[in-house]
Parts: C-alpha cells; sequence; structure tokens
C-alpha cells in the first residue's frame, strides 16, 4: 500500500496532500514547486521560481499555514501590500494574484491554471493525510517495539531539543498534544503558553520518557510502552467559500461537497443536491461491491502463480525427457542421422526456451498486476475505515473507477497459460532410410497407423486465409514409395463447436470453401486416403471469417434490364418496370446491415429495399411473391411488403442523396430499415428462416450505390 501513498513528484510519502481536479494528489509544497508562470504572468512568479527572494515566498508560506489545523498564529509574516478579507483569511491584491500560473498534473499531463486564490483553490485531501499519519504511526510503532532492548538501555539519556538548528541543547519540556520536545529558548519562541496552545500540557522530558507518552493515563502497569502522540478527533470539514459552515449536503452537478448557505445563497442554489450521508455510504457500498470482484481476481492470480511456477518444473522435466527420448532414436540411426541430430537438438531447444520464456514473462505480467491490485485494495480498505464523508466523497469516484478499471484488466484468459507443458513435436522412425536426410518433426502426437497408410498431411498455415465469409486451406503430406495417395477428404465443423463434416473430396492440396457464417470460427481438418485405407487427420487449424459483411450486386443473378457499374456496387435500370438484382453474399446466421445510396431519383418512383432468396422472382418488384421480404418507399411513406401484402405503412420518404439502411436479424427473425438514420421496424416474419441474399428492385427512374463492411447500428428500438 506504501505505493499508494507516495506523492509523484517527490516519491516521498504524502505531506499535506491537495487533490488536483483530474482527481490526483500532490504535496503543497510538491505543488507549488511544479507550478509554471503562463507567458501573460507577473514578475514576481518569475523571481520566485528563480530562486529570488519577494514577499511572493512569504505569502505563500502563510498560504499553507491555512491547511494546518492547529495555527496558532504566532510568528507568521504579513507584507506591508497584503490585505484581509471580511472573515479574517488572508488574500492577494489583484496585481499579485495567480491568476496567470497553471500546474500540469504529474501522472496523466492534465494542466489546470490557478485563480486568485493560488494553490488555495485546490480542496486538502483530508482523508489521505489521516491515513499516511495512521500509516506513519503503525510503522514507527513496528520500529519502535523491535528494537524495544536498545532503547530501554539508553532511556536515561538525555533528549535533545528537536527545534534546534545547530548544537542542540538538552531540552527543557515535551507537548504532549505535539510530541515535540523544546529547550526554553524554543519553548518561548515556538510554542507560546498562549491561544490555541494555552491548553497542550507541557511535562518534564524525563517524565514523558519514562511514561511512554502514557502520562498519567498509563495506569502505572509498570511496563514501558513505546511512545505514539494520542489519537484526537479530527476538525469536521468547512466550507472553502463560507468557511464557518461545515459540510451537510453534496451536489450532484458538481461532484463536491456543500454547506447550506452555498444551497442558499451560491452557485449550487439550483443545482441537484443529496444529503452527504446518504452520497457517502452509497459510494462506500459502490466500492465495497467492486472490491469484493477484484478480491477474487487477486485469488485466482494468486493460484494461477503458482500454477505457472509449478509448469516451470514440468517444462524442465519433459524436455529433459523428451531430450532424452530423441537422442535415443537418434543413437539406432546413428549412421543416417549424423547429420540431423544436432538440428533436431536444438529445434527442441528452441521451444523449450520459448515455453520457459513466455512462462516467465506472464510470471512476470502477472506479478506486477498482482502487487498493483493489492496495493490498491490495500489503500481502498483503508479509506473504507475513514469516517469522514467529504475527504472520503472528494477520492470516492476516482477510487471507484479504479477498482472498475482493476477488475477489467483480468480479461478472460488473462489467467490462463499460454502454453502446456508438453511437447507437441514427435519423432516418426518409421521412414525409410532414404528419407532420413528429409526427417523433421511430426506436428501433433504421434499417431499409430498401417505402414500403407498414408501420414498425416501438414497443413500450409502460411497459404491458409479466410476472406469475406470464405476460407482457403493448403496442404501437402509426404507419400510413402508403392503407395501414392489417391486424395484428400477436408473437414469443417459448423462454426460453434460442433460436429465436423466433408465439404471436399478430391486430389488438389487446395481448396476455397464459400458460404461460411459471417463473424464465426471454423475448425478445419483434412486427411489422405490411398488404396490401403485413410490416414490419421491432419493438426486442427482455427480460420475466422470477416466480422462483417463486404459484398456486391451479383450480374450473374441480375435481370438482363439491370444495369451494373462502379466494380458491381452500383445498378440501374434500362426498363419502366421494377427488376430485382441480388447481393453476392447469402446469410444464414448472424446480425448484418448494410446501406443504400440514392443517386438518382426522378418523377417519384417506389425502389424496394430488402432479402431475398435465391429463387425470388427477378421481372416484378422486391416482395411481391412468397420468396423476397423488402420495403418499398416513394418521395412521402414507405411499406413493409411480403408476398404482396402491404403491412407497417410510415411517413418519410427519400429523395436524390438519400440513404436507405437494412438490417437482417437473424437471431430474431426480424427486419429493421433506416431512411437517412430514422427507424422503420423492427418487423418480425415468422418464416424468415434459411438462406438469404440482399436484395434490391428498381425501375429506370432510379440508381442506387450499395455501401457494405458497415457496423451495426446502436441504440435500435426493440
Amino acid at each position: 500500500m506504501e505505493e499508494e501513498l507516495k506523492c509523484p513528484v517527490c516519491g516521498s510519502l504524502f505531506k499535506d496532500p491537495v487533490l488536483l481536479p483530474c482527481s490526483h494528489n500532490v504535496c503543497l509544497a510538491c505543488a507549488r514547486n511544479i507550478t509554471v508562470q503562463t507567458p501573460d504572468g507577473d514578475t514576481a512568479v518569475q523571481s520566485r521560481a528563480s530562486g529570488g527572494s519577494s514577499d511572493y515566498d512569504y505569502l505563500d508560506m502563510d498560504k499553507m499555514s491555512l491547511y494546518s489545523e492547529t495555527d496558532s498564529g504566532y510568528g507568521s509574516y504579513t507584507p506591508t501590500c497584503q490585505l484581509k478579507s471580511p472573515n479574517g483569511v488572508r488574500v492577494f491584491p489583484p496585481a499579485m494574484a495567480h491568476r496567470h500560473c497553471s500546474l500540469t498534473c504529474p501522472l496523466c499531463h492534465r494542466s489546470v491554471s490557478l485563480d486568485e486564490r493560488g494553490l488555495r483553490g485546490f480542496p486538502r485531501n483530508r482523508l489521505l493525510e489521516a491515513i499516511v499519519t495512521r500509516y506513519q504511526q503503525n510503522r514507527a510503532a513496528s520500529a519502535s517495539s523491535s528494537s524495544s532492548s536498545s532503547s530501554s538501555s539508553s532511556s536515561s539519556a538525555a533528549v535533545k531539543c528537536q527545534l534546534c538548528d545547530r548544537n542542540p541543547v538538552d531540552a527543557a519540556v515535551m507537548c504532549e498534544q505535539c510530541d515535540v520536545y523544546y529547550c526554553n529558548a524554543c519553548q518561548q519562541r515556538c510554542h507560546p503558553s498562549r491561544g490555541p496552545l494555552a491548553k497542550h500540557r507541557l511535562v518534564p522530558p524525563n517524565q514523558a520518557a519514562a511514561g511512554g507518552g502514557g502520562g498519567a493515563g498509563s495506569g502505572g502497569t509498570g511496563q514501558q510502552q513505546p511512545h505514539q502522540p494520542p489519537a484526537t478527533a479530527r476538525k469536521p470539514a468547512t466550507c472553502v467559500d463560507h468557511e464557518a459552515e461545515n459540510f451537510s449536503m453534496f451536489c450532484c452537478s458538481c461532484r463536491a461537497p456543500v454547506c447550506m448557505k452555498c444551497l442558499e445563497e451560491g452557485k449550487h442554489a439550483k443545482h441537484d443536491v443529496t444529503p452527504l450521508a446518504v452520497m457517502w455510504k452509497q459510494h462506500k457500498c459502490q466500492i465495497s461491491q467492486a472490491l469484493n470482484g477484484v478480491s477474487d481476481k487477486a485469488k485466482d492470480a494468486k493460484e494461477f502463480l503458482v500454477q505457472l511456477k509449478n509448469m516451470l518444473q514440468q517444462i524442465q522435466e519433459s524436455g529433459v525427457e523428451f531430450e532424452a527420448c530423441l537422442v535415443a532414436q537418434c543413437d539406432s540411426l546413428i549412421e543416417a542421422l549424423t547429420r540431423q541430430k544436432a538440428k533436431l537438438l536444438t529445434k527442441v531447444t528452441k521451444e523449450k526456451e520459448y515455453k520457459l520464456k513466455v512462462v516467465r514473462d506472464q510470471i512476470t505480467h502477472c506479478t506486477m498486476k498482482l502487487r498493483q491490485t493489492t496495493g490498491m485494495m490495500e489503500f481502498c480498505l483503508e479509506v473504507l475505515k475513514e469516517n469522514d464523508p467529504s475527504g472520503f466523497l472528494q477520492i470516492s469516484d476516482a477510487l471507484i473507477k479504479r477498482v472498475t478499471s482493476s477488475q477489467d484488466q483480468w480479461v478472460k484468459g488473462a489467467l490462463e497459460p499460454k502454453v502446456g507443458p508438453d511437447f507437441d513435436l514427435t519423432l516418426n522412425t518409421d521412414l525409410l532410410l532414404q528419407t532420413i536426410l528429409q526427417l523433421d518433426f511430426c506436428q501433433g502426437k504421434a499417431v499409430e497407423a498401417g505402414p500403407a497408410v498414408p501420414p498425416a498431411p501438414l497443413l500450409q498455415l502460411e497459404k491458409c486465409c479466410t476472406r469475406n465469409n470464405s476460407a482457403t486451406l493448403a496442404w501437402r503430406v509426404a507419400a510413402l514409395p508403392g503407395n501414392p495417395v489417391e486424395g484428400y477428404i477436408l473437414e469443417l465443423d459448423d462454426g460453434n463447436g460442433g460436429q465436423y463434416r466433408e465439404v471436399y473430396v478430391g486430389k488438389e492440396t487446395v481448396c476455397t470453401v464459400d458460404g461460411l457464417h459471417f463473424n464465426s470460427s471454423y475448425n478445419a481438418r483434412v486427411k489422405a486416403y490411398n488404396a490401403v485405407g485413410v490416414g490419421p487427420y491432419s493438426k486442427t487449424v482455427i480460420l475466422k471469417t470477416s466480422d462483417v459483411a463486404w459484398f456486391t450486386f451479383d450480374p450473374t443473378s441480375a435481370h438482363r434490364d439491370m444495369v451494373l457499374s462502379n466494380e458491381n456496387q452500383t445498378v440501374s435500370c434500362n426498363s419502366y418496370d421494377d427488376r430485382v438484382v441480388l447481393g453476392t453474399a447469402a446469410f444464414s446466421k448472424g446480425v448484418h446491415y448494410w446501406e443504400v445510396c440514392i443517386d438518382r431519383y426522378d418523377n417519384h418512383p417506389d425502389p424496394a429495399f430488402g432479402v431475398a432468396r435465391i429463387n425470388t422472382m427477378k421481372d416484378m418488384m422486391l416482395g411481391k411473391d412468397d420468396k423476397a421480404w423488402a420495403m418499398y418507399v416513394d418521395n412521402n411513406r414507405s411499406w413493409f411488403m411480403h408476398n404482396n401484402s402491404h403491412t407497417n405503412r410510415a411517413e418519410g420518404g427519400i429523395s436524390k442523396g438519400s440513404t436507405v439502411g437494412v438490417l437482417l436479424d437473424l437471431n430474431k427473425h426480424t427486419l429493421t430499415f433506416f431512411i437517412n438514420k430514422e427507424q422503420h421496424g423492427p418487423t418480425a416474419f415468422a418464416n424468415l428462416d434459411g438462406v438469404f441474399v440482399p436484395a434490391v428492385s428498381l425501375n429506370r427512374n432510379v440508381q442506387v450505390t450499395l455501401l457494405t463492411g458497415l457496423e451495426v447500428p446502436k441504440n435500435i428500438r426493440q
């Protein structure tokens, strides 16, 4: 958790942290150091940045004292040019304001301009300051308990003043509230017995050391305890604009705590507000719920790290075992395999090194993410212990986002090994001696087969590819002498991990399969056969089809009156009667979307857009038979039509330049149309099942251009 409590500028634990608008924190002193002057700024700020001495140094020091809860007001310097506001807070004159200064966050590099209040405009992160203080106290208590034996032997030594710059003298008193030892001179100068400090209890240093900081309330147990400053109740946070008012409400519009005067007379008067305690409990609940998921992921990550570390040993053992088998096989064929043994051993070593590197990289990456997640969880748990609603709400939004983002980074597959301990390499010693010089590792485990059966084909992955909803596969096989391969059988599953089916049987070693589903992953395998029988399957390859459909109009199935141009993406007609043209893509499942742009529209015709079977009638309007589903539209309105039945009339027509979108959802069996992005539908059809192709019908008064490869529109009404 210590990383969460360190300033990104100085690298030390936060001291007087302030909360930037980007939800990151920096020390107040560090904020002054990284504040820069814009080109319109005054020269005084430049003097301070260059190390010069001016009244601005005292002004910044005085502004820092405004953050201190124990500020006595004693010994501060007030320049003659300084003014006071009606509530007694010192402010800058207009000529000395920081309106031309800016500050850049060291983490997200977001810049913010300072207003007339300077760094006072940033709220103090009281909650983070309390956590840092508690963390330091716990660490100091642990250190003091571990060195109790040495401290007891030196307890009689004189205690020195903690405020003397040079040659500190013996302390005369110790303040139990401030936990500071003073000599007489420093006590009179820095801790006078008046004002708020008059209530502090000063005790002799020997009494403080003997009592272990407990004073008369130690109970006289006779056991010395390490001194710890007493826990005091923190002051309630007050409003920046109304310092006499405590925060009581939370402005949902500004995402900030406010007081009652802010609601009555301030800028939050008309904003949506919620009681501070209600919003505090709500955000605590959100962080707690999010932490449950992150905690489960962290537990899984720890188990995953154990699994990876065990796998290192398994890979080492498997590698040694595999190398031993390889050497034994090579020794049995030593005369013919002398030139190949070194090569094969090199391949095994490379495979082993690759697996080890992958696992080590996974261990390093997972360890880093786990450490970050654990540190954030510890910090969040400390935050949840706090009882300061306003301080909590200052950082709760950012924490909620961080916790949610941390949970999202443990995506599916992040806690799964990328490699296995086994080596998928097999040396086939049944090949004839004349093929020894071409000996190489087979893909996958060895498959026992008859000597005359063809071996498993080797898929040539560099030649396997997909395009749109088609897949091309290529393979090769080393035929045995005297038993030539007669053909091959290519099998694909259904795209959902189902049963395999034969899609090709023949002598070719390259095959293209068309008509697959879009946005689907197919498993493919091939086997060879000859007169003796069928050989084993090849290694399975996964082929993923395109997420979206790219297609054109099909000139081979279009009506003869149709005229296609622009690489078959634009179509017009030579006839006054409606004619149909189909697309080159076929759909049987999934959700698909395409658009048609109206290039020419004369005399208010009724073009139709939709889907159809391959054998739909092409010499009439689309949708007049029972093999097409379409929407026809004129310049004012549109209708859905199927089997010459007109339904769902809607206002809104087309003109030149209009766009008509078609959304085919074969999962829900619906058609939805969009005219100039305005939705019409969806309309469900009971028999909208099977294989469909995009279709358009038009006459000579219309020309359209097809637009494909589009994403499905968002926020569709159902």
